[in-house]
C-alpha cells in the first residue's frame, strides 16, 4: 500500500484496537456504560479536529484526508455495549447483527482508504458490500476458533437455535466434549463462514491496485483458520486454531499473482 494508507489503515487498526480493549482488556472490569459513553463523546471530537492524543491525533489526521464516515465506528461502540451485558445470541440474525457491529464495521471504516478502481464497473455499495462480508467472515471465524475460550469466559457466540436444532445445548458447549453432533454442527457454521469469505473476494477486484494485495492475503490467511479447526478434527475447546508462518508465506505469491490480474 502506498505510505498514506498505510498510515490511514494503522490509525484506524490503533482505534478499533483500543475500542475493542475496553470491553475484553486488562480494565474491562471497570468500564460501564458512561465509560463508553466518553470514549463515543471523544470519538466525535476527534473527527471534529479536536484529538485527546497522538493515537486519537493519527485517526484524525486520517479523517481529514480520506472520506471516512464516523458512523461504523459509533456502531463498533454500541457493539462493545452489547458486550457490557450480552453473553448468548438466539439466531443467527442476532449473531449477524453484532458481528456486523464488532467487525463489519471495519470494511466500511476502511473503503475510503483502500479505495475503488477508477475502471471499476462495480457499483459502490456491491463494493462496500464485499468489504462488509469479509468483516463478518472474519468475526465468524474468530467465534469458531474461540468457542473454547469464550465458554471459559461464560460466553457462547453461536446460535442457540441452531445449536437445539443440532441436538446440542450451553452444557455441552461448557464440558467443551468433540461428538459427532458438534461435528456436524461445526461444518455447518464453517460452510456458512466461506460463503461470507467468497462474498467478500467478489469485491477485491475492483479495489485500487495498490491495495488489492493486502486485503486480497489477509482474506486467504484468515480463512485458513477454518481449515485448522477442521485440521483439528473440530476440537476449539482445547486447540486454537492457527496458521503456521511458512503456510503464511507461501500464501503471499499466490494472493500477489491474484491481486494483480485484477481477479
Amino acid at each position: 500500500m502506498t505510505p498514506e494508507r498505510r498510515e490511514a489503515v494503522w490509525a484506524i487498526y490503533v482505534w478499533c484496537r483500543r475500542t475493542d480493549e475496553l470491553v475484553d482488556g486488562p480494565n474491562a472490569s471497570y468500564i460501564t456504560p458512561t465509560a463508553l459513553d466518553r470514549w463515543e463523546k471523544r470519538l466525535e471530537d476527534l473527527f471534529e479536529g479536536r484529538p485527546y492524543d497522538m493515537y486519537d491525533a493519527a485517526l484524525s489526521d486520517t479523517v481529514s484526508k480520506f472520506p471516512v464516515d464516523i458512523q461504523p465506528f459509533k456502531d463498533m461502540i454500541e457493539g462493545m455495549r452489547l458486550d457490557l451485558w450480552k453473553s448468548r445470541y438466539r439466531t443467527f440474525d442476532e449473531l449477524y447483527l453484532y458481528c456486523y457491529y464488532v467487525a463489519g464495521t471495519v470494511g466500511l471504516m476502511t473503503v475510503p482508504v483502500m479505495g475503488i478502481a477508477p475502471d471499476s464497473k462495480a457499483s459502490t455499495e456491491s463494493v462496500y458490500n464485499a468489504a462488509l462480508a469479509l468483516g463478518i467472515a472474519n468475526q465468524l471465524t474468530n467465534i469458531l476458533r474461540d468457542v473454547g475460550e469464550d465458554a471459559r469466559r461464560g460466553r457462547i457466540y453461536l446460535p442457540l437455535d441452531e445449536l437445539a436444532q443440532a441436538g446440542l445445548t450451553e452444557d455441552d458447549i461448557f464440558r467443551g466434549k468433540v461428538t459427532d453432533k458438534w461435528r456436524r454442527f461445526m461444518k455447518g457454521q464453517i460452510q456458512r463462514a466461506r460463503l461470507f469469505f467468497d462474498e467478500a473476494e467478489k469485491g477485491v477486484a475492483h479495489l485500487d491496485s495498490a491495495s488489492r494485495w493486502p486485503v486480497l492475503a489477509s482474506l486467504w490467511l484468515y480463512r485458513q483458520i477454518l481449515d485448522a479447526i477442521e485440521a483439528n478434527d473440530y476440537n476449539n475447546f482445547t486447540k486454537r486454531a492457527y496458521v503456521a508462518k511458512a503456510k503464511k508465506l507461501l500464501s503471499l505469491p499466490a494472493a500477489y499473482a491474484r491481486a494483480a490480474v485484477g481477479s
